[in-house]
């Protein structure tokens, strides 16, 4: 690799005056300029970024942990999140934790030694003892789609608990009484919140609540095809479900279809997040939307905020949810 006094010396210049046309830190004639830029371009110097960037205490790189790379939403949110970095300048690097606290912790330490400028974080659970660190070691940290409990931290959330109530309100407006809930892993706020929305909206028309129609799931499709499988034994069977993830919901959809059911014409389905992929299932999906895109704006927003002034106090963003009918819902008498 060629060196930034070889490039001096091929233009004629001294290292210094390389490297302030480098920076852009102080003038250098037109001339002296483009000798420089035409040493550079005929050595192929490339100038060491990473070096530069320490030297200023940045390295213009942000981390993302995610807990599931392989579930669309989580996906969406990734690419939404790169896309807003890389509009602000930023790089990013992903780490999949795959849900396990150990990996987790893995990540943390690889994206802390590359030192990155900030981390977003998903974290596995609700609660995270790697974050706890790096917070402590005041790393600038925001959360995104979680409540951690103890940790004065930025976090970005949706309204979950309206998004429950939104579901099941829109349900018992289409006529529908027996509706049973498939929900998330119960450690995950999103998915309590949610559940509380459920209750909520079938105590507002004083229904009451029948526990063996909510069922617990883990966010993936084989889970919403058990627990819906299950559900058809019951007597009555439900009318509606509302099922707290877009991908068990699809997970749902097969196990209507080879109990002989069909969607929306003998049940109608909710499900949650409005992945990509549910407006191309048959029939395409219901669902709750969260703008994956808003949420990314904002955990981005405030990263940066936090890298810029560390003594901000903790802040957390509340976006809306929003509902979107398409064909797997139907009004009944």
């Amino acid at each position: 690799m060629p060196t930034i006094r070889e490039v001096a010396s091929r233009a004629g210049v001294s290292p210094t005056t390389v490297s302030h046309v480098i920076n852009n830190t102080r003038f250098v004639s037109a001339d002296a300029r483009q000798r420089v830029l035409d040493a550079m371009a005929e050595l192929n110097y490339r100038p060491n970024v990473l070096a530069r960037s320490l030297r200023r205490g940045e390295t213009r790189t942000l981390g993302l942990i995610l807990p599931d790379s392989a579930n669309p939403f989580f996906a969406e949110i990734a690419r939404a999140i790169e896309d807003s970095a890389f509009r602000n300048g930023y790089n990013v690097i992903l780490g999949n934790s795959e849900n396990e606290l150990t990996k987790e912790q893995v990540y943390v330490d690889v994206l802390v030694n590359k030192q990155v400028d900030g981390l977003i974080f998903v974290a596995t659970g609700d609660h995270s003892p790697s974050l706890e660190q790096l917070v402590r070691d005041g790393l600038p940290v925001v959360v995104v789609d979680r409540r951690l409990t103890g940790l004065d931290v930025d976090t970005v959330l949706t309204d979950n608990l309206q998004g429950g109530l939104t579901a099941t309100r829109y349900l018992l407006d289409l006529g529908h009484r027996r509706i049973a809930c498939i929900t998330g892993p119960s450690n995950l706020t999103p998915s309590a919140e949610r559940v509380i929305g459920y209750r909520q909206a079938l105590q507002e028309r004083s229904l009451p609540v029948d526990e063996s129609l909510i069922r617990k799931g883990d966010f993936h499709p084989h889970s919403g095809y058990l627990t819906v499988s299950q559900l058809l034994h019951s007597a009555p069977r439900p009318t509606a479900f509302f099922i707290c993830n877009d991908m068990m919901a699809i997970g749902a959809l097969r196990a209507l279809a080879e109990a002989g059911l069909q969607v929306p014409q003998d049940c109608s389905l909710v499900g949650y997040d409005d992945i990509e992929l549910a407006s191309y299932v048959t029939p395409p999906l219901t669902t709750i939307r969260q703008d994956k895109n808003a949420m990314a704006d904002a955990a981005v927003q405030l990263l940066l905020e936090r890298i810029a002034d560390p003594g901000l106090p903790a802040r957390t963003r509340i976006l809306p949810i929003r509902l979107v009918e398409r064909q797997s819902t139907r009004r009944i008498a």
